[in-house]
């Protein structure tokens, strides 16, 4: 018998100074069985970071070729395209190759500093490329306040997030490891 998706559920409100960007979501996410909490909660991140109104979650990673979260245009063209973790470097440059900017949210410091020791120099030409890292205590707090059904309230101001539930409240500060094109 195959395992099942988790749904969680998210009311997120969000106050993004940075990019001017307010509004309130309703989400839906789906918990692959092979996925860990910290890396669903890491895709919430990024929907945070970069939320919009054509701002989509991807179909998981059960379905190759498509990422964790993008934006299309209106005429369907890969606007931004958003991958979580430690992808291969053939993978993100054919990502860029696909979408006009490409966003890459690792985590897990232990295994995503080899990374990038192996990757940047390769994915430094991508031009149309931006990688941003984690400290593993934000992992750590973003997996402390996930819950199944969630109220959440992120600000994100000069770099800083700040993502809060009734019960705790923590601050993620993502590291530029490749600047945005």
């Amino acid at each position: 018998m195959a395992l099942r998706a988790t749904i969680y559920r998210c009311e997120l409100a969000l106050s993004d100074i940075d990019r001017g960007v307010y509004g309130s979501f309703l989400l839906t996410l789906a918990r692959h069985p092979s996925e860990t909490e910290e890396r669903l909660m890491v895709r919430l991140l990024a929907f945070v970071l970069f939320a919009g109104p054509a701002l989509a979650f991807g179909r998981g990673l059960s379905t190759e070729d498509e990422p964790d979260l993008w934006r299309r245009g209106p005429t369907g063209e890969i606007e931004l395209w958003i991958d979580v973790g430690l992808p291969d470097e053939r993978e993100v440059r054919k990502a860029c190759g696909r979408a006009r900017q490409v966003v890459v949210l690792a985590y897990g410091s232990r295994k995503a500093h080899p990374w990038w020791a192996q990757n940047a120099e390769a994915l430094a030409r991508l031009s149309n490329l931006r990688v941003l890292a984690l400290a593993d205590e934000a992992g750590a707090g973003l997996q402390e306040i996930a819950a199944r059904s969630m109220t959440l309230t992120a600000t994100v101001h000069e770099g800083h997030v700040w993502m809060s539930t009734p019960a705790a409240a923590i601050e993620i500060v993502p590291q530029q490891w490749l600047p945005p094109p």
